[in-house]
C-alpha cells in the first residue's frame, strides 16, 4: 500500500511527530535504518549468549510476571515465546481504528531499532515488511490497563508476526493474518529467546494516540480562535481586550499566540468599526467573548506539555527486561504509562473546557436578548422557522459528554498479575477517552463557526473583516447561506469536516498569513 510513497527511516533516534502521522494516517512505509540493523544484531548475540548459560535471567530463560521465578528448560523456551504472545492477546470489543493500530507498530519498531529489546533482525524486519504490505492487525479496545505498557494491544500485532489471529489487509478486507502474510509474500515469524516479551512490553499504544491527538489538537485550537473571532464580531463585541499591551500583563506563550489570531482575524472588518465610536454603550463582553485568549491560550500551554512528555517518550526505549550496550539485561519499570497518562487526561480538560466555552458563544448569539438584534435562532421567520436552536442543543450535548471524558483515568489503578503488578497506569483508557473528546470538541467548533457565518451575513450590508468574509466563503461551497429551515446535520456534518482538514483556516489564511 505505501509503493510510490515517501518512506520514513526508522533508526534509534526518536521519530518527529509528524512521521508518525504519516506512518499511522496517511499510509507511509517504513525503512529500517543500517545502523538500527547493526544494533539489533549486536543485543541479539548477547541474548544469545545469556540464553546459552545454566544461570536464569528473567525474560530469557524464566517465566513472566508473577511467574518469574520458574526457570524455563532449553526445550521448553520456543513454546514460552509463542505462549506469552497468544495468551496475552486477550482483548476485547471493538476493533481499535487502524491509524492507531499503525501508529502502534512504527512505535514498537522503533524501540526494536534502538538495539535495546535484544529481538532478532528478521522480527524487526517482518514488522516493518507488516506496515508497508498495509496489514494491520486487528487490536481490539479493552485489554490494556497501561502496565506493563499496552500489553494486550502489542500482543495482538504480535500474534499476526508469527502468523496468528486476524488482521486487515491493505484494502481492508479481514482475513486470517496467515493467509494475508503470504499474500504479501511475508514468511511468519519463529520467535527466539525474550522476544515475545520485547513485542510485548512497551507503551507504544497510548503513545501513538497522544502523537494523533496532538496533531488534530493543534489544528483545532486554530479553529477556536476563528469561531471565537467570528462571534465576536457577529456579536457586535470588542477587539481592544485582544490588544497586544493587554496580553504582556499576563505573558502565558499560548494565550499571547491566540490574541494575535484574534486580532488578525478581526481586522478591517465594517462591523467592527460600526460600533467604535462614543455611541457605543457596551462596556465590557460577556466572558466567553472577553476571555477567549484566556481559555484557547491555556489549552495551547497544556499541549506544549503534552508535546514535551510525548518528545520525551519518543526517544526511550521502553522494554523489560532490557538489553545495555554492555550486556547486560536488567529488570527496570520503564514500560510503566503514568507519564503519558497523565498528559492524556491533562488534555482532556482543556478540550472540553474549549469546547464548553464555544457553546457559550453560540448560544449567545442565538439568544435575542443578548445578541445585539440578531433574530432569535438566526430564523428567517421565528417562530415558523427555529433556525439554529437545536444545532446548540447538539452542542451541549457534546459538552455535556466531554465533562464526563475529562475526568482522570489515570488516577485509577486496578492490581493485576497476582499483585505483581499492583499498580498500573491506565494510560490506554486516557488515550481512548481522549480520542473521543478531540472527535466532539470538532464538532462543537464546527456548529460555532457555521453559526457564526450566518450571523454575520444578517449583519448586511455592514460587511466582515477580509478574514472571516473568506472563512464564510469558503464555507458557502459547502453550505448555503442564510434562509428558511432545512435538514441541518448534513451541514453540520460539512461544517465540521471543514474543521478537522483545515480548509477554514486556510482561507482565513490567505488573507492573513499563517495562524499559530
Amino acid at each position: 500500500m505505501s509503493s510510490g510513497k515517501a518512506r520514513v527511516e526508522v533508526g534509534p533516534e526518536p521519530p518527529a511527530f509528524d512521521q508518525v502521522v504519516a506512518v499511522a494516517r496517511d499510509g507511509a512505509g517504513v525503512e529500517l535504518t543500517d545502523e538500527a540493523l547493526k544494533l539489533i544484531g549486536a543485543s541479539r548475540a548477547h541474548i544469545d549468549e545469556l540464553a546459552a548459560r545454566p544461570t536464569p535471567v528473567y525474560g530469557v530463560s524464566t517465566g513472566f510476571g508473577a511467574l518469574a521465578t520458574r526457570h524455563i528448560a532449553p526445550e521448553l523456551r520456543a513454546q514460552l515465546q509463542l505462549n506469552i504472545v497468544r495468551s496475552h492477546a486477550a482483548g476485547s470489543g471493538p476493533e481499535v481504528e487502524r491509524e492507531v493500530v499503525r501508529a502502534l507498530m512504527l512505535l514498537r519498531l522503533r524501540t526494536l531499532a534502538t538495539g535495546r529489546t535484544g529481538v532478532q533482525p528478521v522480527t524487526a524486519r517482518t514488522l516493518a515488511a507488516l506496515l508497508n504490505a498495509g496489514i494491520t492487525p486487528i487490536v481490539h479496545e479493552y485489554g490494556s490497563l497501561g502496565c506493563s505498557g499496552d500489553l494486550a494491544p502489542l500482543a495482538h500485532v504480535a500474534l499476526a508476526l508469527i502468523g496468528e489471529g486476524d488482521v486487515r489487509d491493505a484494502a481492508g478486507e479481514l482475513r486470517p493474518a496467515a493467509e494475508a502474510l503470504a499474500a504479501a509474500g511475508i514468511a511468519p515469524v519463529t520467535l527466539g529467546a525474550k522476544e515475545g516479551l520485547a513485542l510485548l512490553n512497551g507503551t507504544d499504544g497510548m503513545l501513538g494516540m497522544l502523537v494523533l491527538a496532538m496533531h488534530d489538537l493543534r489544528r483545532l485550537l486554530t479553529n477556536a480562535d476563528l469561531a471565537a473571532a467570528m462571534t465576536v464580531e457577529a456579536l457586535l463585541g470588542t477587539d481592544r481586550v485582544f490588544a497586544a499591551d493587554l496580553q504582556e500583563l499576563r505573558p502565558h506563550p499560548g494565550q499571547g499566540v491566540s490574541a494575535a489570531n484574534l486580532r488578525a482575524l478581526l481586522a478591517d472588518s465594517e462591523i467592527m468599526e460600526s460600533h467604535r465610536g462614543p455611541d457605543c454603550t457596551r462596556v465590557q463582553d460577556a466572558y466567553s467573548l472577553r476571555c477567549s485568549p484566556q481559555v484557547n491560550g491555556a489549552a495551547r500551554d497544556t499541549l506544549a506539555h503534552a508535546e514535551l512528555v510525548a518528545s520525551r517518550e519518543l526517544a526511550s526505549a521502553v522494554d523489560n527486561p532490557v538489553v545495555l550496550p554492555d550486556g547486560r539485561v536488567e529488570s527496570n519499570g520503564n514500560f510503566h504509562g503514568a507519564p503519558i497518562a497523565y498528559v492524556l487526561d491533562f488534555l482532556a480538560i482543556p478540550v472540553a473546557d474549549v469546547a464548553s466555552m464555544s457553546e457559550r458563544r453560540t448560544d449567545r448569539m442565538l439568544d435575542r436578548a443578548r445578541s445585539g438584534g440578531l433574530p432569535a435562532f438566526l430564523a428567517d421567520d421565528p417562530g415558523v422557522d427555529s433556525g439554529h436552536m437545536i444545532a446548540q442543543y447538539t452542542q451541549a450535548a457534546i459538552v455535556s459528554e466531554l465533562k464526563r471524558l475529562a475526568v482522570p483515568a489515570s488516577a485509577d489503578s486496578i492490581p493485576s498479575s497476582a499483585m505483581q503488578e499492583d499498580h498500573v497506569s491506565m494510560g490506554w483508557n486516557a488515550a481512548r477517552k481522549l480520542r473521543r473528546a478531540v472527535d466532539g470538541l470538532a464538532q462543537v467548533v464546527g456548529i460555532e463557526i457555521l453559526t457564526a457565518a450566518r450571523a454575520l451575513e444578517l449583519r448586511r450590508p455592514l460587511r466582515p473583516g477580509p478574514a472571516t468574509a473568506a472563512v464564510v466563503a469558503a464555507l458557502r461551497e459547502h453550505v448555503p447561506g442564510p434562509g428558511p429551515d432545512r435538514h441541518l446535520a448534513p451541514e453540520i456534518a460539512a461544517a465540521t469536516a471543514l474543521v478537522r482538514d483545515g480548509g477554514l483556516v486556510a482561507a482565513a489564511e490567505a488573507v492573513t498569513g499563517r495562524l499559530s
